[in-house]
């Protein structure tokens, strides 16, 4: 016989609120394309006297918020993976099997999209451009890109996603753990955006590359939420052997 399986149903996802202020947010980012903010603030973090950006060669930037705080998230998710793995088999982490494999699932996405977007938009870092001391030119993300032999790797920011990868934090415990969750959010919006203001002060982003790269973490991380966790009122899930169903 069937078995009623004892999951906390889910809290209301408003999903105007959740998909609408990224929606808005994309909307003012291509917006942001007809002006010079993004390079105004650049300019902002570029010394001309020495021809280059102020934190280019920051140990503390590139070796520890970059090298070692990438190390720390790569280490969270291994024992996410390992957590999950082990949920099959150790009792005190059976209850949290969807959750587990909902943030491994979430972290795996949000990182692995990065790569093959940057290959296909091929968008050129600042330290690249000719107004930076570089040899490349500078074009808009909906542009068509100059010719060049060395195509750009810079859009999304890779390093943001790392911080901003964690909003999974938040959808995984929010329906057991709320206040976690709401200081999960907080972590993952923090260090999402001390790792973007790194890179920007390194000339490896413009402004733009990191807040698109969080809508892009947060649009994942709720799609892998709703998916696989989201229990709202009126669904049952049961479980028929070791299978798990709804209704």
């Amino acid at each position: 016989m069937p078995t009623t399986l004892q999951r906390p149903q889910s809290r209301p996802l408003n999903l105007w609120v959740c998909l609408g202020i990224p929606a808005v947010t994309a909307i003012a980012l291509l917006l942001l394309e007809l002006t010079s903010l993004d390079m105004d603030i650049a300019k902002m973090a570029y010394d001309p006297l020495a021809g280059d950006f102020i934190g280019r060669h920051s140990y503390f930037l590139e070796n520890v918020l970059h090298d070692r705080a990438k190390q720390v998230v790569i280490a969270l998710a291994v024992l996410s993976c390992i957590g999950f793995v082990g949920a099959f088999f150790i009792e005190r982490l059976k209850p949290w099997r969807r959750e587990l494999g909902c943030l491994v699932l979430s972290m795996a996405l949000s990182t692995g999209f990065v790569t093959p977007v940057k290959v296909v938009t091929s968008v050129q870092c600042p330290w690249s451009l000719t107004e930076f001391g570089g040899k490349e030119t500078y074009s808009e993300l909906l542009s068509p890109r100059p010719a060049t032999d060395k195509p750009g790797r810079c859009w999304p920011g890779g390093h943001a996603a790392t911080g901003f990868t964690l909003f999974a934090l938040f959808f995984v415990l929010r329906d057991r753990k709320p206040k976690l969750a709401k200081a999960g959010l907080i972590f993952a919006f923090g260090l999402g955006t001390v790792f973007s203001i790194g890179r920007m002060l390194q000339g490896a982003h413009f402004f733009s590359h990191n807040i698109w790269t969080a809508v892009f973490c947060w649009l994942i991380c709720l799609g892998a939420y709703y998916a696989v966790l989201y229990r709202p009122a009126g669904r049952k899930e049961k479980v028929v052997g070791a299978e798990v169903v709804s209704d």
